[in-house]
């Protein structure tokens, strides 16, 4: 009977099982967020804010009036003295970092264990270390002001976090100078030293020029990973951008229902600027992809 139904309707062990659902869309890691959002299209983001006033009114539960007139007084205030300062931070910790990335960049590829092995250290621990951490420790370890030939030199919480973030920022920007350097091939070196080139001179005079606009991209990357980072500065008791919006709803009363429309407010700044950027850099991979 039973080899009568399964000759009839099949082999009864193959039933129908629905196969897991999968998302084409990859989410982003803390290395490749700029270059997803970057790739996110145009209409997505013309529709995200376009929908974005009704769904913080709809959970507000405020009104139209109500909840933009009094974001509108704020508005100025908000990206004057707090945004800007957030930009002003992620830019000098970039370039902080920048430039002690590029030396231990070259520390990397040294040929002198002395010089390498403590670079590497260095590189693994700020690389792995949460930023936040960094942030506390700085903060807790360096003085509130420095006695230098008499004269006493505040350090304000903001240069602090300059420090804080430029850390971390460094040592992964070690990491896009090694591998820049890396990616150039050997017949370069070979041919500099067929022509009695010492190593500074090839790598100063020949290396470094080709490694720029290889560099640039994860350069870029890595500065909209800063730029995005800069609100854990509020936790700090900085005046930027997110400390300044609670102060700015505390004025309002403190209501719940401003949650939305103010955050989200600080939200669209970070957005449209780093958006741009994530753009630019895309068209840059490509630009300057290694053609095979």
């Amino acid at each position: 009977m039973a080899s009568r139904n399964s000759s009839k309707h099949g082999r009864l062990d193959v039933l129908p099982v629905a196969k897991p659902f999968r998302l084409n869309t990859a989410l982003p890691d803390e290395v490749h967020l700029a270059r997803w959002l970057g790739s996110l299209p145009l209409t997505w983001v013309l529709l995200c804010l376009a929908l974005w006033p009704t769904m913080a009114l709809a959970q507000s539960g405020v009104t139209a009036f109500n909840a933009f007139e009094r974001l509108l007084r704020w508005i100025p205030f908000l990206f004057m003295q707090g945004f800007l300062f957030n930009v002003l931070i992620s830019v000098l910790a970039m370039a902080i970092g920048t430039v002690l990335g590029v030396l231990l960049g070259l520390g990397l590829t040294s040929r002198t264990p002395l010089i390498r092995k403590p670079v590497q250290a260095y590189v693994a621990f700020f690389r792995n270390a949460p930023w936040l951490v960094l942030l506390f420790i700085i903060l807790l370890a360096f003085p509130f002001q420095v006695t230098l030939f008499g004269w006493v030199i505040p350090v304000p919480g903001w240069m602090k976090t300059v420090i804080g973030l430029a850390l971390p920022v460094s040592a992964n920007i070690a990491e896009v100078v090694r591998g820049g350097i890396q990616s150039v091939p050997t017949a370069q070196w070979e041919a500099a030293e067929s022509l009695a080139f010492t190593r500074q001179q090839t790598m100063w005079q020949i290396i470094l020029p080709q490694c720029v606009k290889r560099m640039l991209p994860p350069w870029m990357n890595w500065y909209a990973i800063l730029t995005m980072s800069t609100p854990l500065c509020s936790l700090l008791g900085v005046n930027e951008v997110i400390s300044l919006t609670r102060q700015a709803m505390e004025s309002e009363g403190n209501r719940p229902e401003l949650l939305v429309p103010f955050y989200g407010f600080c939200l669209i700044l970070f957005f449209l600027y780093c958006y741009p950027i994530a753009r630019f850099t895309k068209r840059l991979e490509r630009k300057f992809a290694v053609k095979s």
